[in-house]
């Protein structure tokens, strides 16, 4: 593991409490454990992390990102991502190859939506010319494809439309996409809150 890992790992085992983590790994279920660490404590210790080891480019981000998640504990998924939110300026369209794989094995709303909401979304908005088509293409293609990576794509938009930006016709087509899968036999619990979100902002 690397040092910031190292880091981040122990500051969030220190900030544990166990009945915390006992109420989370059973409500959320589906294999993941926990520390017990508050949201709260998660931010600040990759806050912390950022500051005790300057300079980390973006390779290093990544990678950092990778090691978090790699361990199925909600509270270093979680500092996975607060990392990735706090990198977005330094983000590329091909990071969402790796975080394509976050969101696979999320598959909890409390890990999947800051992914899309807080990562992708933001990700997209600084994106623009040919890397910004590129990156929605992948999200097209997300509406094709299992229904955590169709909640992202439904999800991912909705701050930028809602501020008045964004694409409204390829937003629309998403949510159309998705309205049509919900005839279907689909895991409606997944997709549904998504597209009602969205929904919203159209």
């Amino acid at each position: 593991m690397s040092a910031a890992g190292e880091f981040i790992d122990a500051a969030l085992q220190y900030e544990g409490d166990g009945y915390r983590a006992a109420d989370v790994a059973e409500r959320l279920g589906d294999g993941l454990r926990s520390y017990g660490s508050s949201v709260g404590a998660v931010r600040g210790t990759v806050r912390d992390a950022l500051r005790k080891f300057r300079g980390l480019e973006h390779d290093e981000l990544a990678a950092l990102a990778s090691e978090l998640w790699a361990v199925p504990v909600f509270e270093r998924r979680l500092a996975a991502i607060v990392l990735l939110q706090s990198s977005v300026p330094v983000l590329r369209h091909t990071d969402l190859t790796r975080i394509e794989g976050f969101v696979r094995a999320g598959r909890v709303p409390e890990l999947a939506d800051p992914l899309a909401t807080d990562v992708i979304g933001p990700l997209l908005e600084r994106l623009d010319g040919t890397a910004r088509t590129k990156a929605e293409t992948v999200l097209d293609r997300w509406m094709q494809d299992e229904p955590w990576l169709r909640r992202a794509a439904l999800l991912a938009p909705i701050r930028e439309l809602g501020a008045g930006g964004g694409d409204v016709d390829r937003a629309t087509r998403r949510l159309a996409v998705a309205l049509d899968g919900l005839q279907r036999p689909a895991p409606i619990a997944v997709v549904e809150p998504a597209a009602e979100r969205l929904r919203s902002v159209l």
